[in-house]
């Protein structure tokens, strides 16, 4: 392992880019520190970001200069970024065009005033910085290569072509040196500098380093693009029309948005985000674009997001049918379809971006991590844990989408059938909540609500929409789940239900009671519950922890920053509890914790002001959408 040469880069420094298969974060010095090809959950090309430069990364940034402004074109992920030196001005526009058929990534330079220098420092490393790859320049003479001189880089199943002005290689320097590195210069531009591959760790990190000037009015563009190895190299894009063609998708896209709160740009905004963390092909949604993000700086809570977690994609459809959005929705309910078909009796709570149910734990001991964060792990272990709230998490979201319109079918209705038959498989099975508890399993009460949720739209499903099913026998496991969560979930002598059967704590997921249908927001139990959570879960600033980590339930070392949805799912009870002032307040101060772009990570540390956790969050996103939509309900009810 290395010692990092540089402090990590803060989270709310870092943009989100997307092509609906990919995310990777580009911070605001303008290195792009994380990236994965070709999808979300593929080993990653650049991953500074759990280590350092040498670990992968490609910065473009302007010399002597600072950034002045940055900003997303109007509901878009091209990110435009404007850089000003004492020579000049420049706007750096980055972006990947929405594809089904390539990966680009494209970076688009413009003198805007006077001169500027572009320094340029590309860092390829593959698999997580596990495997250098071999380099060589090829041009239109190559078999397969129809462009101009660009790099090639190939590392086993993996091919990425740099194409851009830097690359073209001036005939005299086109030897390697013994060792095999490339150490080709970068264009004859004034300023170019020699790049090299250099030795650490064992490992070769392949580095192209050049400045290039330009006058105002020039402008340069590179383009990295992602192949199949074993495939011929594809020519680069055109940038114009890509940049035209990115822009058209995402304002097409956001045009189908109803969005009326007093947040309208940041609501809108984490609908984008949804979007964004969205495979355009199989409509798997992914919790985060990230991993190894640590819960705790320095610690080791450091968990894989790049996964659909049932859950957390079905509160995402919630949130997009409240907003018109009943086509992506489909399109998330067709990949359930698949992933969970065959195995219906073991449904899974996470899959890979196509249904994939092998995600291995797997620690990177030679990655530092994120703040000195370790281990670094991909892959995630909690993928084999049975969690029973998430049957109740589907069943819910699919109701919903039955209840905006989209009717069923016989292949879509029997799985949902199969997935209650599961659920009174495990009736009475403890599991580890919805938090992926690594300790002794339990009786959680939100699990049990969420149990007594799933049989619930069963029989909604048949009484209100002429379904077919066990009716009788799916009422009959409704009730008795309520008996028993009434008579072993709820504290009547403290007057608040509690994390589990049995137990004192409470645990934020309790605020998810009233959304299930179970109790209104105003009943006096749920009152009672948020009482005892504010006593107990809130901080100094009035943000919320999942649980007590020190009450040991979760088996793990360290502790944890706020959640910002438990926190916005606070506001949402609030806003329908009849504490409407109250959740107007927490959620102006929520808003303010996103970065300038309007992007959430999972938690927030008040005391340091930063981001914390995997980034962005989906989680955190729809939180803020739901709590903004319940904070307009009632103010309109007021009205």
């Amino acid at each position: 392992m290395r010692i990092r040469e540089e402090v990590s880069t803060p989270l709310e420094d870092y943009a989100l880019l997307s092509d609906l298969h990919t995310g990777p974060l580009v911070s605001r010095d303008g290195s792009i520190d994380w990236l994965c090809l070709p999808r979300f959950d593929s080993p990653a090309v650049f991953s500074a970001i759990l280590g350092d430069p040498d670990d992968g990364r490609w910065r473009l940034s302007v010399a002597d200069g600072e950034v002045v402004e940055r900003r997303y074109l109007p509901q878009t992920f091209v990110l435009e970024t404007t850089w000003q030196s004492p020579t000049g001005r420049a706007r750096v526009t980055d972006f990947l065009p929405p594809s089904t058929e390539r990966a680009d990534l494209v970076r688009r330079v413009e003198c805007l005033e006077g001169e500027v220098d572009v320094e340029h420092d590309l860092r390829l490393r593959f698999d997580y910085a596990r495997a250098t790859p071999w380099v060589r320049v090829v041009d239109e003479d190559d078999d397969g290569h129809d462009g101009a001189p660009a790099l090639l880089s190939l590392a086993g199943p993996d091919g990425l072509l740099m194409s851009g002005p830097l690359l073209a290689w001036p005939e005299e320097d086109e030897e390697d040196d013994d060792d095999g590195a490339d150490t080709r210069t970068a264009s004859g531009q004034p300023g170019a500098r020699r790049p090299g591959a250099e030795e650490e760790g064992g490992a070769r990190a392949r580095r192209l380093t050049g400045t290039f000037r330009l006058a105002a009015g020039d402008v340069a563009t590179w383009d990295l693009t992602w192949f199949p190895s074993y495939e011929h190299t594809p020519p680069p894009v055109d940038p114009d029309h890509a940049l035209a063609e990115g822009v058209r998708f995402w304002t097409d896209w956001s045009a189908q948005l109803t969005v009326h709160t007093d947040h309208d740009p940041i609501v809108l905004r984490s609908l984008l985000v949804l979007r964004a963390l969205t495979h355009s092909q199989t409509g798997g949604i992914v919790a985060a674009p990230t991993a190894s993000l640590p819960e705790e700086l320095g610690g080791s809570r450091n968990w894989d997001y790049r996964y659909v977690w049932l859950r957390d994609a079905a509160l995402t459809i919630e949130v997009a049918i409240a907003h018109g959005l009943t086509r992506g929705a489909r399109l998330w309910r067709d990949w359930l379809l698949r992933a969970v078909a065959g195995d219906a009796h073991d449904v899974r709570i996470m899959y890979g971006v196509a249904g994939e149910r092998e995600l291995t734990e797997v620690e990177l001991d030679h990655l530092a991590g994120y703040e000195g964060s370790r281990p670094v792990r991909i892959g995630n272990g909690a993928a084999d844990q049975y969690q029973a709230d998430v049957v109740g998490e589907v069943m819910l979201a699919l109701g919903q989408l039955r209840d905006a319109g989209v009717g069923e079918d016989p292949y879509t209705w029997e799985l949902q059938k199969s997935l209650l038959r599961f659920c009174e498989a495990n009736l009475d099975r403890k599991d580890h909540g919805i938090w992926e508890m690594r300790g002794e399993v339990h009786y959680f009460t939100h699990g049990r609500a969420m149990m007594w949720a799933a049989f619930d739209q069963g029989v909604r499903a048949v009484e209100q929409h002429g379904l077919d099913g066990p009716v009788e026998r799916w009422r009959e496991l409704r009730d008795a789940l309520r008996e028993e969560i009434d008579a072993r979930g709820f504290d009547a002598e403290r007057n608040t239900f509690t994390q589990t059967y049995g137990g004192t704590e409470v645990d934020a997921s309790l605020l998810q009671l009233p959304h299930t249908g179970y109790l209104t927001y105003d009943d006096p139990r749920m009152l009672g519950t948020v009482e005892r959570i504010e006593q107990d879960l809130r901080d100094d600033h009035g943000l919320l922890h999942r649980y007590r980590t020190d009450a040991g339930l979760d088996g793990l070392e360290g502790n944890e920053h706020p959640f910002l949805i438990c926190t916005f799912w606070l506001v949402e009870q609030y806003a329908l509890g009849g504490r409407l002032d109250d959740a107007e307040r927490l959620m102006a101060q929520l808003v303010g914790y996103a970065n300038d772009l309007g992007l959430l990570s999972e938690e927030y540390d008040p005391v340091s002001g930063r981001l914390i956790g995997n980034f962005p969050q989906a989680f955190s996103h729809l939180g803020l959408i739901r709590a903004a939509d319940a904070v307009a309900a009632a103010q309109r009810a007021r009205a």
